[in-house]
């Protein structure tokens, strides 16, 4: 890992002193163990702040759109396939991004940290090959990394960068399966009804799961207007929670690259990555496609598709 923290800073300095790029995306240390926040760098010098880790996890071409600069970003598979639909969708240039590819191994989910340690507190981190030391106070507690990761590492399929400009470090291994959408395929319309109302009658429509998918890029989301008023802004109701979580996933359909971002932004443990999964299931099925992996492949809303071929699940 500190070979490839290495060549991170190295490639970033040498992009920015070069004038290659005006700014670099990546990650800098956190104020917490097991968290990286997103930095930009600017200053050739600066470059010395990149890190990287199992807590590299915001997917950083969230940050891309509406910038005038050319910009180097640090880019990681779920990363790449959001930047490449990005540039699909006419959102991004292709001549003003400079890709960084970073082979990934998945990343550690700091809910599952925390329901291990049950209230105690977390004061510092070891890796050691596929184990995690965590320490506290009072407590040292030993455990694999492959349970702590997060759900969409452990279904991912494409943990190298699939588009970039200079790869760095190993490529990795797809090691995980992808079946973690069976459980919910099989309940009766009713139990699937239950359990979406369940869940969402927890969101406080906080929209935090809109503005950490980098797929969520309308200029005005519909939840926002008041000309018509699509849900109201005087109350909670898990109705209008329901109808707005079903909309924002109709409306990333064919875009979304299952980085699990909307998921991990919830405050409320919602379970949103249940309907990300199988819009983008249905997707593949219904139309041959998987977001992010083809530059050249035609988004599946505009291509036709035989009716014949659609079927209701």
């Amino acid at each position: 890992m500190l070979e490839l923290i290495k060549a991170i800073r190295e490639t970033a300095q040498k992009l920015l002193q070069e004038k290659e790029v005006e700014l670099v995306l990546g990650f800098e240390e956190g104020t917490l163990p097991l968290r990286n926040t997103p930095c930009f760098i600017r200053q050739p010098e600066e470059a010395q702040r990149l890190v990287w880790g199992y807590g590299c996890e915001n997917n950083l071409a969230n940050y891309l759109r509406n910038r005038s600069e050319k910009v180097g970003i640090i880019a990681k598979g779920c990363d790449s396939r959001a930047i490449l639909e990005l540039i699909k969708q006419n959102q991004i240039s292709r001549e003003k991004v400079v890709i960084i590819g970073i082979p990934c191994q998945g990343m550690i989910d700091r809910k599952k940290v925390n329901r291990l340690l049950a209230g105690r507190e977390l004061i510092e981190t070891q890796i050691n090959a596929d184990k995690i030391i965590l320490k506290g106070r009072d407590f040292v507690e030993d455990i694999s990394i492959d349970n702590l990761l997060h759900d969409s590492c452990l279904t991912c399929q494409h943990p190298n960068p699939v588009l970039f400009d200079i790869m760095l470090g190993e490529p990795a291994s797809v090691k995980y399966s992808d079946n973690n959408i069976a459980s919910f395929e099989t309940k009766t319309h009713e139990e699937k009804r239950a359990y979406l109302f369940q869940e969402l009658s927890r969101c406080i429509r906080c929209y935090a799961c809109r503005q950490a998918c980098p797929m969520c890029f309308c200029e005005e989301c519909f939840a926002d207007c008041s000309t018509p008023q699509w849900l109201s802004k005087s109350s909670l109701n898990v109705h209008d929670n329901l109808f707005f979580q079903a909309v924002r996933i109709i409306h990333v359909a064919g875009r979304c690259v299952d980085c699990g971002a909307c998921d991990r932004a919830c405050p409320m443990g919602i379970d949103l990555r249940t309907l990300t999964h199988k819009m983008v299931k249905d997707v593949q099925e219904l139309f041959g496609y998987t977001a992010g992996v083809n530059l050249d492949e035609k988004p599946p809303l505009a291509a036709p598709v035989n009716p014949t071929t659609l079927t209701h699940s």
